[in-house]
């Protein structure tokens, strides 16, 4: 990364990159593989003399994934001076978080929310992501249970939440337009709950091929704990809220023959062996969910203020909407909305407790 431009509009000796998601509770294994990142591509930057000799600062929050909490992690980064933000982790924190950053002036960057109208609904201008939305995962599902392994029933359950919910609607859309399959249960449960036997009856009383659930792991755990149990062959396939070793660990042989969609395979990009091989060195664990993408968001945030010459909102926006950068994820840039474009999906399968991409 050149980090040579004389640098404006960057009050303070450092320049300040909040991280917030969930660093604590059932979601953290989504959060904290978003700090590794950040702490790495941050120590090479400021080995390398930092952006125009300011060194780069982390202001780390957690907001453990819940809405309520997220408004006061947004808003104690503000307080704290930070000048661009690597987060949230969660749809719905993130929408919670986004109008406090916006009135602020601060460009968001997030790994992970993926739910639709973060960038589409034009509510957001202060908001980018280096992941595909909600509707590109659920058409990459939809598609690959009606073609792929050639299901026309379908139940469709969600969690009723941001993200969960949002996929869901998406899914059912899809079903329903394609004129190959039928949609036999829609409906949401409750998370957290300690019993979802009434749901895995209601998959099973339906008759579906398959149940494509908008969610996370903790739900998705139990519910194909009870598939299984209760003998249910239906085929269970899920989202990147799933697409994480929590599930594969908690549901154990359970989880044998899921399927989760997920970021594309990268391991031919040499940025993304360099990124994990970066983790494996420092942590001694392979990098968990959506760390590629998070590093590729601090690689993208940074170069934009190396290029723009400022943390200023609308100077940043338009060297991310411009500007290619190579990352762990592809050559990227961003359109009008701040999608990135250059990311897709794949949807995997659990086979002998690893997720395997089978397109």
């Amino acid at each position: 990364m050149a980090l040579s431009l004389p640098v404006s509009g960057m009050a303070g000796d450092t320049i300040k990159l909040g991280v917030a998601g969930p660093h604590s509770g059932d979601l953290a294994s989504y959060g904290l593989p978003s700090v590794n990142a950040a702490k790495l591509v941050v120590k090479k930057v400021n080995a390398n003399g930092g952006i125009n000799g300011k060194m780069v600062e982390l202001l780390i929050e957690d907001d453990v994934c819940k809405p309520e909490i997220a408004t006061n992690t947004a808003t104690k980064l503000v307080t704290e001076g930070a000048q661009v933000v690597l987060g949230h982790i969660c749809s719905g924190a993130t929408k919670a978080a986004l109008p406090i950053y916006n009135n602020a002036g601060i460009l968001v960057m997030s790994p992970s929310a993926t739910n639709p109208a973060l960038t589409k609904s034009g509510d957001y201008p202060n908001f980018f992501r280096t992941i595909a939305p909600d509707d590109a995962q659920a058409k990459v599902d939809v598609d690959f249970a009606l073609g792929k392994l050639g299901y026309t029933k379908i139940a469709v359950v969600h969690d009723k939440g941001d993200y969960g919910k949002g996929f869901a609607e998406f899914a059912k859309k899809f079903i329903e337009e394609s004129g190959k399959g039928k949609v036999v249960l829609y409906e949401g449960v409750t998370p957290g709950a300690v019993d979802y036997s009434a749901i895995v009856q209601k998959i099973r009383k339906s008759g579906a091929e398959a149940v494509i659930f908008g969610g996370y792991h903790p739900e998705a755990s139990k519910i194909v704990g009870l598939m299984k149990k209760k003998r249910l062959k239906t085929t269970f396939i899920s989202d990147d809220g799933v697409k994480d070793m929590t599930f594969i660990k908690v549901a154990g042989k359970s989880a044998e023959g899921a399927y989760a969609s997920g970021p594309k395979d990268n391991s031919k990009n040499p940025l993304s062996k360099v990124a994990i091989e970066e983790h494996k060195a420092e942590y001694k664990s392979d990098p968990g969910a959506f760390y590629e993408n998070a590093y590729s968001a601090v690689l993208a945030l940074l170069n934009a203020i190396d290029k723009a010459g400022s943390t200023d909102l609308a100077a940043l926006k338009k060297v991310l909407q411009t500007e290619k950068v190579d990352t762990p994820v592809g050559k990227i840039y961003f359109n009008d909305k701040g999608d990135a474009i250059g990311v897709g999906f794949s949807v995997y399968k659990v086979e002998n407790a690893k997720f395997v991409e089978v397109n």
